[in-house]
């Protein structure tokens, strides 16, 4: 299994050709990871970050689990 989505694979996720186009929809699709390459201008997708978004990690319901700070109670000053 191959570490990075190939050019196919990404333009049959996003339906885009263009690089930008493609980098576009990856992030609007909560892909944060993906960027493009220096030399040739391709879009990169690690496998393992797209096998983690499709299985819901970092989605709403893990958000519930985090910790919510409050903010501290003011005093009274008289």
């Amino acid at each position: 299994m191959e570490v990075l989505l190939s050019s196919a694979q990404i333009e049959q996720l996003t339906g885009y050709k263009r690089p930008g186009d493609q980098l576009r929809e990856l992030k609007a699709r909560g892909f944060y990871r993906a960027r493009r390459a220096r030399v040739t201008g391709e879009v990169i997708l690690e496998r393992p970050h797209y096998d983690a978004v499709c299985a819901g990690a970092g989605s709403a319901a893990n958000e519930e689990n985090r910790p919510r700070v409050r903010p501290p109670p003011m005093r009274r000053v008289k």
